[in-house]
């Protein structure tokens, strides 16, 4: 089995991070892909970054998701994850959508730990979108300076450490999810540090699209879901251009 992990931001050192969790989660036989975007920044906190953070993922995906049995958008907010699955030939996750369904086993009310105070708009907003803002229990995000996004766990890990406890013992959160690629692998330091579970996008993503490509569902040709429209377009990377064509005729 082989998983595509597409990070829609810049950073090499988030993809660093992405790559070492999944394949400390993946199953024995599976192998791991991490793609960086060729385009965009350095990471997404705002609407508009997730927007192109969505085109850079849809090139990737366009460019290899062939020799990919699953793909997962590898940033929290899951930027293009719904447009990717109505076109990609494979079962397409995310991180929040993984980490909220891990989370919905675990416990009924959830927080969020995110490293920018600005991100938290754009979170709760993919949180209601997929159905589960009645059991948020709050965001709670860093309040400084990042001076290395890949090195946002080594700088901050107690500041981290401490709104999950926050969340806990005044938020009433049941289950902690650590959101973002720069914290990917973070769960697994605070293993048995909290009172309540802690889930990790990345790791939750993999093994969720493991069972998706093992389930082998259909795709779909009816409903929202279903290939986009044959239509006329212009100006498309080359790789989006023949996907689009492929599913449309």
């Amino acid at each position: 089995m082989r998983i595509l992990l597409l990070n829609p931001n810049i950073s090499d050192s988030v993809s660093d991070l992405i790559r070492a969790e999944a394949q400390r989660s993946a199953s024995p036989g599976t192998e791991i892909e991490v793609l960086t975007a060729p385009f965009g920044m350095a990471y997404i906190e705002t609407r508009f970054e997730a927007l192109v953070g969505a085109y850079a993922a849809a090139q990737m995906a366009a460019e290899h998701c062939a020799r990919a049995d699953a793909v997962v958008v590898a940033a929290f907010g899951d930027p293009g994850l719904t447009g990717l699955r109505e076109l990609l030939p494979v079962p397409v996750t995310g991180m929040t959508e993984a980490a909220l369904a891990t989370a919905h086993l675990l416990g009924h009310r959830f927080s969020i730990i995110a490293i920018s105070q600005r991100i938290q708009a754009w979170y709760r907003e993919t949180v209601e979108s997929y159905g589960f803002g009645d059991r948020l229990a709050s965001i709670r995000a860093l309040d400084r300076p990042l001076s290395s996004i890949g090195g946002v766990q080594e700088e901050h890990a107690q500041a981290l450490k401490e709104l999950a406890e926050r969340a806990v013992a005044e938020d009433g959160a049941e289950v902690i999810i650590l959101a973002g690629a720069p914290l990917a692998g973070l769960a697994r330091s605070l293993h048995g540090q909290l009172p309540v579970p802690v889930v990790d996008g990345v790791s939750s993503a993999v093994r969720h699209a493991e069972t998706l490509a093992a389930l082998k569902p259909c795709r779909a040709v009816r409903g929202s879901f279903a290939p986009p429209p044959a239509k006329p377009n212009k100006g498309l990377p080359p790789a989006i251009a023949a996907l689009l064509d492929a599913h449309q005729r």
